[in-house]
């Protein structure tokens, strides 16, 4: 095992030095690189570890090899399609009602005939299913109701101690006491949201952001005060500060690690000072880090809770990005808020899903969920190469893509002539799904932006599938 582990990481290395080399254009595209004999002498690593090196990077896409020739330097981030323009949202707080579109969007989602680029959610074929399932039985044999009975309303103990575990990863020192746990991340949001707000008071949100969350806010009676995100580096908290004031915004609801559908991560010097002006405010900060364990690069960022001095960040997240989409499992880290969201649970839902809660616990607890997120990231991080690379082929040269170092999502700007809901009609037809930026702002806004998900693994059916996105929009 230890071997295992020691080759897995020894030729990880080597690839990663050799991609390090292609992001600074040292190898250029077309360059050819070492032979696998003479990599293995140079690094003093066996044949095996070097081969294994380069089909890394062939999987990547980074690199390609010729028959009878060797390894080529094939794709260079340095080639790719500008990055998306920030936005300047309107300077107003306002209601919204795009019901009508994310419910088309989202109308055949599960149809095995449409190719869904629309689903910001792993493919089931990058879960650990039969791990899960013998999570399930041993779940069942170690309960003595046969997990029939309600559980605690705060949640499963055991699920509760290993969350707070986790936490370790993003910089926090969490008990299972600050737990609780919910169905989803959604569930998580809304409690918390109506733990602290009333209807008619503003809350500021990233723009743009996960439509979902319109729909907690609009259910709630609540106005939204969108805040410009920038692709890369987040939200605009100068910005904020000056809407707090303006707009007196009551909390604020960001997604700090790759935004969707942005994929941008806010730096943790910007999530540090975010907290610190907040706290100056006295305004909640309601953190939806469902994304953070995604990342792809050698650390988890921080979150914004774990700057928190004064318990006025709460943190949601869930394992329905990570793990098992269907199980439902979320939680919140509801801080000074505890109270009236496990009283505001008790009105709504009593108890989360036990069979559910101790299944996952059981995973958790044998360690294998570490593994799986290993195997998961880097999955992720070739689709995401793969996607940006065929989108940069087969799209106009005037397209724009985010570069995400995180989670599900590519942002795409197109031609400002171009309306992506009428591109989502046109592309449903060819069997295709896409979401249209309009249903990620409060405003209708990004017309012309559409958010594609690299959760379904490469294929000849996904490359074909952008393609035929690229030659619509040539069409347009």
């Amino acid at each position: 095992m230890k071997t295992e582990i020691a080759t897995d990481h020894l030729y990880q290395e080597v690839a990663d030095r050799i991609e390090r080399l292609i992001e600074k254009q040292s190898l250029k595209v077309g360059d050819k690189l070492l032979s696998v004999r003479t990599l293995s002498k140079e690094q003093g690593i066996s044949l095996s570890t070097a081969f294994q090196a380069y089909y890394h990077l062939e999987s990547k896409g980074l690199v390609e090899a010729r028959p009878q020739s060797g390894y080529y330097v094939k794709f260079s981030p340095q080639h790719m399609l500008e990055v998306p323009l920030c936005c300047t949202p309107s300077e107003e707080a306002v209601p919204v009602t795009i019901d009508e579109m994310i419910s088309s969007v989202y109308h055949d989602l599960r149809s095995d005939k449409l190719l869904s680029f629309s689903l910001g959610a792993p493919a089931p074929e990058l879960l650990p299913a039969a791990k899960l399932n013998k999570a399930v039985m041993q779940a069942l044999r170690n309960a003595k109701d046969s997990c029939l009975n309600y559980e605690h309303i705060q949640g499963n103990v055991l699920l509760r101690k290993q969350i707070a575990r986790q936490s370790f990863n993003w910089g926090g020192t969490l008990s299972e006491d600050d737990v609780v746990v919910t169905a989803g991340c959604m569930e998580a949001l809304s409690l918390t949201l109506k733990a602290i707000t009333k209807p008619g008071d503003a809350v500021a949100i990233d723009s743009p952001t996960y439509f979902g969350i319109f729909q907690v806010m609009e259910s709630l009676g609540l106005k939204v005060v969108e805040i410009p995100t920038d692709p890369t580096s987040g939200i605009d908290i100068d910005v904020l500060e000056n809407a707090i004031g303006k707009f007196k915004i009551k909390t604020c609801l960001f997604v700090p690690n790759f935004n969707n559908p942005m994929g941008s991560c806010l730096p943790d010097e910007k999530k540090k000072r975010l907290v610190e002006l907040l706290a100056r405010c006295n305004v909640p900060l309601i953190e939806d880090d469902i994304y953070g364990e995604l990342y792809f690069g050698k650390t988890r960022p921080r979150t914004c809770k774990s700057f928190d001095k004064r318990g006025l960040v709460i943190q949601c997240g869930s394992f329905s990005k990570s793990l098992a989409p269907g199980y439902r499992i979320g939680w919140a880290v509801p801080g000074r808020f505890k109270e009236q969201v496990i009283r505001l649970k008790r009105m709504n839902t009593v108890a989360t899903n036990t069979l559910a809660q101790a299944a996952i616990a059981n995973f958790l607890e044998n360690g294998r969920y570490e593994l799986h997120l290993r195997h998961l990231r880097k999955a992720l991080h070739t689709q995401c190469l793969r996607y940006i690379q065929a989108v940069n082929e087969y799209f106009p040269e005037d397209t724009r893509i985010t570069r995400p170092q995180g989670g599900f999502a590519l942002w795409l700007e197109l031609d400002k002539k171009i309306d992506t809901y009428k591109l989502h009609k046109r592309a449903l037809k060819v069997g295709i799904g896409i979401a249209p930026g309009q249903i990620f702002s409060s405003q209708g806004r990004f017309e012309n932006c559409f958010r594609m998900s690299f959760g379904l693994p490469w294929s000849e059916r996904v490359e074909q599938g952008i393609r035929t996105l690229g030659e619509l929009v040539r069409k347009y």
